[in-house]
């Protein structure tokens, strides 16, 4: 079974190179243009790890990280925020808010999945835990 991802982007060519580079490394990317769907899908499918865009129109990513955050059944869900806030204090604000890790954009795509597969809970498909 395939590990599901959460990407809320509202931004289409950012949602698709996401969403293209961690299918193509086996994972089930779930897609949100704005935090209401976002927080929907996350109740609706509770994924593995929820990739957060900050600049969301109508609700922000700070806004949506503490919605998701009300819910116990998604309490357990690391969101990691991607974003091109890069000044002093937005990735204090942005784990303030409920993330847990911080990316900044434009994403990398030869580091994209490995900066991701650091938040995962789970082991990630074909890898096999190191001891």
């Amino acid at each position: 079974m395939k590990i599901k991802i959460l990407v809320i982007e509202d931004n289409k060519q950012n949602l698709y190179l996401a969403s293209f580079i961690l299918e193509k490394h086996g994972y089930m990317v779930l897609q949100a243009r704005d935090g209401r769907t976002g927080i929907r899908l996350a109740r609706q499918e509770k994924p593995a790890l929820i990739l957060l865009d900050i600049q969301l129109p109508e609700m922000d990513g700070y806004a949506v990280a503490q919605e998701l955050k009300r819910y116990p059944a998604l309490n357990n869900i690391p969101i990691v925020a991607v974003t091109s806030y890069a000044m002093p204090g937005d990735r204090e604000k942005a784990l303030a808010s409920g993330c847990i890790g911080y990316l900044e954009k434009p994403i990398n795509p030869d580091t994209f999945v490995s900066d991701v597969e650091k938040h995962l809970p789970i082991q990630p498909p074909g890898k096999e835990a190191v001891s």
